[in-house]
């Protein structure tokens, strides 16, 4: 596996990935009219990818995204089904940590559980709560968790 900044052309590569895990895991609750935007969040100042290793030349198989804005929240973090389990995630956010010294925040959807424990086992800690001007699948204004890292 291999992290890489994502380009331009990575952005179709991407939506299919998002597909995956919206079919899996309902994120984003609501699949985005244009999900290469909902990927490319306002004040976003980079992204990455975790890609299969491939033949030099080859994009590789997208398998985790994250993007970081310029408020340093860790952004469109996800993790395709079949890469579960393999340190994706953990690689992703080491790789923003890596990219700047100060503290970074997150949100997560109380509904997120895999995400929540994820999170708390990697040491970022829950700073608030609040809830969000979106329906969660219940079709309630979803409850966001609030997280600084460690």
């Amino acid at each position: 596996m291999n992290i890489r900044t994502r380009t331009a052309a990575d952005l179709a590569a991407c939506v299919e990935a998002l597909a995956e895990v919206q079919a899996a895991d309902r994120y984003p609750v609501h699949w985005p009219d244009d999900p290469g935007a909902w990927l490319t969040p306002d004040g976003m100042t980079s992204a990455w990818l975790a890609v299969e290793a491939v033949e030099a030349g080859e994009a590789g198989v997208v398998l985790g995204h994250v993007a970081l804005t310029r408020d340093l929240e860790v952004s469109r973090l996800f993790v395709t089904p079949a890469a579960r389990g393999r340190g994706v995630a953990e690689r992703l956010l080491s790789t923003v940590r890596a990219a700047t010294p100060l503290p970074l925040k997150l949100e997560v959807s109380s509904e997120g559980l895999a995400a929540i424990r994820f999170y708390e086992r990697s040491g970022w800690r829950r700073v608030g709560s609040s809830r969000a001007g979106w329906l969660n699948a219940a079709g309630e204004p979803a409850l966001m968790h609030h997280y600084v890292s460690p």
